[in-house]
């Protein structure tokens, strides 16, 4: 498993490769819970770009479960990008559909989710 952070307006995109699983699953809880610190009503967004992710087994969909909570506890948003097709399986299996707004692609994420106006 492969993370990397791109900072997009007042979100942040992190970018996921590879595979969640029981042996990892902790590794992407450390990764992603300094970025959701500030994910919080007015604050910064958080969009997972799951491109590159093959495989995320129950130990990683409960990460997922768990950053959704804190986030939707302080009124913050969050929401998942570019689901290859056996993960986005798996989310509709887990009915995890029901939890993250999912999307297509990340910029598409980015305007959903963005607080910042253009004129």
């Amino acid at each position: 498993m492969q993370i990397g952070v791109e900072i997009r307006g007042d979100a942040i995109v992190v970018v996921v490769s590879g595979r969640i699983d029981h042996l990892n699953a902790a590794k992407f809880h450390d990764a992603l819970t300094p970025h959701l610190a500030n994910c919080c009503a007015g604050g910064t967004a958080v969009i997972l770009d799951l491109s590159g992710l093959e495989y995320i087994s129950s130990a990683g969909l409960r990460i997922f479960m768990i950053a959704a909570k804190q986030v939707r506890a302080r009124g913050g948003r969050i929401a998942v990008a570019q689901l290859q097709p056996l993960v986005q399986e798996i989310f509709e299996i887990s009915h995890f559909h029901l939890v993250y707004e999912i999307f297509t692609s990340t910029d598409d994420a980015l305007t959903a989710v963005s607080t910042v106006t253009t004129a």
